[in-house]
């Protein structure tokens, strides 16, 4: 579920990232949390994940774990100094289902997925 990667930019900064794709939430409701941790440290973005009564935070949450261990792993970075420099989410593709209804008609449902990206790099 959780693919992570790794960038290394040109200059002497570097970037990782961590990135998980058809996560089973709305782009929408997972920007609305994505927003809130987007340039923050690692620790205080922990902290607010840790708290918001959304759904979409444990996910993210993850992510974000992985994304440090990555950076902690590959880099040798301290997770304590990472800042989480970019934070995106993207719409995937759309699961759809029919619900039955009555008189032999079909309800269409569509369940929405999407890719989070989480890059950190040392602050």
């Amino acid at each position: 579920e959780v693919t992570p990667k790794m960038r290394t930019t040109g200059s002497n900064s570097e970037e990782i990232r961590a990135s998980a794709k058809y996560i089973r939430m709305s782009a929408h409701k997972a920007r609305r949390v994505i927003n809130q941790i987007r340039g923050r440290s690692y620790e205080q973005a922990l902290m607010l994940l840790e708290f918001m009564p959304y759904r979409a935070c444990h996910p993210i949450l993850r992510l974000l774990s992985s994304a440090a261990a990555n950076a902690s792993r590959n880099s040798n970075l301290n997770k304590t100094n990472l800042i989480i420099s970019e934070a995106r989410v993207d719409g995937g593709t759309t699961l759809k289902r029919f619900q039955p209804r009555a008189q032999g008609r079909a309800y269409p449902i569509h369940k929405p997925t999407c890719h989070i990206t989480i890059t950190v790099k040392n602050g």
